[in-house]
């Protein structure tokens, strides 16, 4: 039966993931905002041991081979099926480039473009396919390590997965949310885990705004679109694309342009602000 409401899961065969790569290049651009931008990541094989049979793979941020939280990015190949298997651990998705599809292995294909968001739980048997010329996803786990094993192993963690299209997505604007100001940006929360918070943040085009945190953990991903993101020490643009990542372990304030539509994931551990300029 088809899911609905949040995030899935992820893919491969075989019984061991091999680690994925660091991305590599982060630039700290000053002393409180790393950024890794999509031209700078290096892939490796999400398994090696199905070669170029596997979708690739990157860390953005931890190790998932690790104990301990993880993001990274995962390629799929156009058609790419993974066959029926389950993770060890539970993990979040949001699909990044083409077209996703992440349920129980006799579920109708309920394909989820760009935005969309889903949820895996532990222990659940699940495929994982891809069908655009080009697929990619941003991948978090709350621990490590993250391990592919056999169906036969699945397990009830308790969990209910939730496979929430982009369509269905309920958007907070500046009149419903006090975390935004000003016409045309807007939010959907995801998911809330203790005081850590996932959001999805919508820009128009034209936008240029600033992002405010106090937390200690502020994490972002590129999801859609291109922001250009002006440097604090040479107060230059660069242009961070989907795919691309900043970060901070203290409070920051980030000015943000985008000249087209775009959307920004956010995890943060305080309540983040959005003002358009």
């Amino acid at each position: 039966m088809i899911r609905s409401s949040v995030l899935s899961s992820l893919f491969v065969a075989a019984c061991l993931i091999s680690p994925m790569l660091q991305a590599q290049g982060a630039d700290n651009v000053s002393s409180k905002v790393t950024v890794v931008s999509t031209e700078q990541i290096e892939w490796g094989h999400l398994n090696p041991a199905r070669g170029d049979k596997s979708p690739k793979a990157a860390n953005l941020w931890g190790d998932r081979t690790q104990a301990g939280a993880t993001g990274m990015l995962v390629r799929f190949e156009p058609g790419f099926s993974s066959p029926p298997h389950i993770h060890n651990v539970s993990y979040r998705g949001i699909v990044i480039e083409g077209l996703l599809h992440n349920d129980d292995p006799a579920a109708k294909a309920m394909w989820m473009p760009p935005g969309s968001y889903w949820t895996q739980p532990a222990g659940e048997d699940h495929i994982t396919a891809a069908s655009a010329p080009g697929n990619m996803i941003y991948l978090e786990i709350d621990q490590g390590p993250y391990l592919v094993k056999p169906s036969a192993q699945q397990f009830d963690n308790g969990e209910r997965p939730v496979n929430l299209h982009y369509a269905n997505l309920t958007w907070q604007n500046p009149r419903t949310s006090t975390q935004l100001r000003g016409a045309g940006v807007e939010l959907a929360n995801l998911w809330q885990q203790g005081p850590l918070t996932g959001t999805l943040v919508k820009l128009p085009a034209n936008a240029k705004v600033q992002l405010s945190s106090t937390g200690s953990e502020f994490k972002a991903v590129v999801i859609r679109g291109a922001l250009n993101f002006l440097q604090a020490k040479t107060q230059q643009n660069r242009v961070l694309r989907p795919g691309s990542y900043l970060a901070a372990g203290e409070p920051v304030q980030i000015a943000l342009s985008a000249d087209e539509p775009a959307l920004l994931y956010v995890r943060t551990n305080e309540p983040f602000k959005l003002v358009r300029n």
